[in-house]
């Protein structure tokens, strides 16, 4: 079997930094979802179990079939644009959600449809209205201050100090110390985390109009140009010309699956990608394929003991939680303002959606990402496209050659 021969310890290695840092920081977000729907340690086991998997099985099959270091991972912007939702939304509408979600990216993947999808979008639009779902975090961070601000300062100094020094593993390195702050400065205790296995709970889906303008469609759009966007893009610049289409096709079955068990769409990773994608996981592109096997199978680790996971994060204060989210999305939250800073061309209707998504607010019971795409669109359409007459047009008016 070729992955006996090509398997090396760098790559084995970027896999388990690449599950490390997803654990670290996006996974935080998750349990911030997790408190907003306030649901029970079991049920968020549940969660953790199914995203765990779902990044598992896709990378793992994607890597083996394709021979390239596919990393898939859970819907990060996606994550957070639930916790804007929760309470208002109920379990069964968001799994409701995702399966509607799942469906509409299995039909963008079996036709093909991708590129021209993310061309019709504008991207000044889309950059904007995820920059919106992400500020509050970032927010959240300086929030955190009023209550617990030796953590939250303590946290904040060592994200400067792991970012200038390094970069790659400021995250896991922000956790570690992180959980030791809350200990110390919190009084937080770890005597109850142990090993626990995870079971899994099956949730009956609701369909609802509210969690499908709502939740399901900004989910996809996220995920399109948030996730799969940026996610192909480091897989190309690395040297790897694979096709979106099977990446898309899988990772959406996948997500119909575990949507079932709690697990947010899975698509494939971009921060983390880099990592299996580098020179750092194998000197031959070729076998860089191993470094997303290792990820799928670390995943699948961290699934099993998905309990001891829930066990650790629920054991340290709330706050802590809301700072390491906020500060694992300080790179995201830039890239995007400077995405849509950088498009010119439509900048004012950028920052319409920007605000509109950022305000959080609720209205017909829709959420604001719901609204901050419509508004944006609506302002992109009004102040900055250029609409070309007609043939018709022009000969109603004699004005035609």
């Amino acid at each position: 079997m070729r992955l006996h021969k090509d398997w090396s310890i760098p790559a084995i290695t970027a896999g388990f930094v690449a599950v490390l840092v997803s654990y670290s920081g996006p996974l935080a977000i998750f349990f911030q979802a997790a408190q907003s729907a306030e649901i029970s340690t079991a049920m968020m086991t549940s969660w953790v179990w199914a995203i765990s998997i779902g990044a598992a099985v896709s990378g793992i099959a994607l890597s083996l079939w394709l021979k390239v270091p596919v990393v898939t991972a859970w819907s990060a912007p996606g994550t957070a644009l639930l916790v804007t939702l929760f309470p208002g939304l109920s379990l069964n509408e968001a799994v409701g959600a995702y399966l509607t979600a799942a469906a509409v990216i299995f039909v963008i993947g079996i036709t093909g449809s991708f590129d021209r999808i993310i061309q019709a979008i504008p991207p000044g639009i889309a950059s904007a209205m995820m920059a919106g779902i992400l500020f509050q975090f970032g927010v959240g961070v300086f929030v955190s201050l009023e209550s617990v601000p030796a953590l939250a300062i303590g946290m904040i100094l060592a994200y400067l100090v792991f970012k200038r020094l390094t970069p790659r593993y400021s995250l896991v390195l922000l956790l570690v110390v992180g959980v030791v702050l809350a200990v110390v400065l919190e009084g937080a205790s770890l005597k109850g985390v142990s090993v626990q296995l995870a079971q899994p709970a099956f949730i009956r889906p609701e369909w609802t109009w509210n969690a499908t303008l709502s939740l399901a469609i900004p989910l996809v759009l996220v995920s399109l140009t948030g996730q799969f966007l940026p996610g192909m893009a480091i897989m190309r610049s690395s040297g790897y010309n694979t096709p979106a289409r099977p990446i898309v096709i899988v990772t959406s079955l996948t997500s119909f699956v575990t949507a079932f068990f709690g697990g947010i769409t899975t698509v494939i990773a971009a921060i983390t990608a880099a990592i299996c994608t580098s020179k750092e996981a194998h000197e031959d592109p070729d076998k860089r394929y191993v470094a997303g096997v290792a990820n799928g199978v670390f995943y699948l680790i961290g699934g099993t003991f998905a309990g001891t996971i829930v066990l650790l994060f629920t054991s340290l204060p709330g706050e802590f939680v809301a700072v390491l989210a906020g500060l694992a999305l300080i790179g995201a939250i830039t890239s995007n303002v400077s995405a849509f800073a950088a498009q010119k061309g439509h900048l004012e209707a950028s920052v319409i959606t920007f605000i509109a998504t950022a305000s959080g607010i609720s209205f017909l019971g829709l959420g604001s990402a719901f609204w901050g795409v419509v508004v944006g669109a609506l302002a992109y359409n009004t102040l900055h496209r250029r609409f070309v007459p007609s043939r018709e047009a022009k000969q109603a008016s004699g004005d035609i050659r």
